[in-house]
């Protein structure tokens, strides 16, 4: 009788362990998942208002997204999500997700923002796996060379589109021209898919304007 309720004893023990432990780990993990998602949307807006300044918007720019599809753009036939900055009513400029699928090591994932004129309001990676200390230089913290797109616009001379080995306005990297001249490229097309959907981008819709005219100025 007392090996049974040993026995017994050590398998509630064990059972309530186990309970336990994995009560444990879920909570664990949904606390995780939390933080990586609030970490996630801090970076996110941090790139977004690095490209459009608060300063210049009456609206939150994350609340402000909306779905679009363009495999140009993104490489996928799936609805990738832009963002719409405001004043009072006015959008002044978007801001969409673009992939250059050419970089030297793969995919390099970009934001580009797009003035409502058509001028680039700023570029951002991402991320890439481009060669460090020669196709890194395509991130702000390498180097100041993504700002060379503030305020350019494809349509003012097309010829000039391209990195400078190509006969462009931009510079390219000592022993890396690949990295750059995707770039380039990419942003290029943003600025066609723009020209082409300038109406609807800059259209608010019902919902979106009323949620506007209820921010407060940042």
């Amino acid at each position: 009788m007392q090996l049974l309720t040993s026995l017994r004893n050590s398998s509630l023990a064990l059972t309530l362990f186990a309970v336990v432990t994995a009560a444990l780990i879920a909570v664990t993990q949904v606390t995780t998942e939390q933080r990586i998602a609030n970490n996630e949307r801090e970076q996110q807006a941090r790139a977004l208002y690095e490209i459009i300044p608060k300063q210049r918007v009456s609206n939150d720019l994350l609340s402000s997204g909306f779905e679009f599809v363009s495999y140009e753009l993104t490489g996928s036939a799936e609805p990738a999500t832009g963002y719409r900055a405001l004043q009072g009513d006015d959008v002044i400029a978007v801001i969409l997700p673009a992939v250059a699928p050419d970089g030297y090591n793969g995919r390099i994932n970009l934001i580009v923002g797009i003035n409502a004129d058509g001028s680039v309001a700023g570029v951002r990676v991402l991320g890439h796996q481009e060669t460090p200390g020669l196709g890194d230089k395509i991130e702000l913290k390498k180097s100041d060379w993504i700002l060379s797109f503030n305020g350019t616009r494809k349509a003012d001379n097309p010829n000039a589109w391209g990195v400078i080995k190509d006969g462009g306005q931009f510079d390219q990297f000592t022993g890396a021209t690949i990295t750059p001249r995707a770039v380039v490229k990419a942003v290029g097309y943003v600025q066609d898919y723009f020209a082409y959907n300038r109406a609807s981008l800059l259209e608010l819709a019902d919902t979106e304007h009323r949620d506007a005219t209820r921010q407060e100025p940042n």
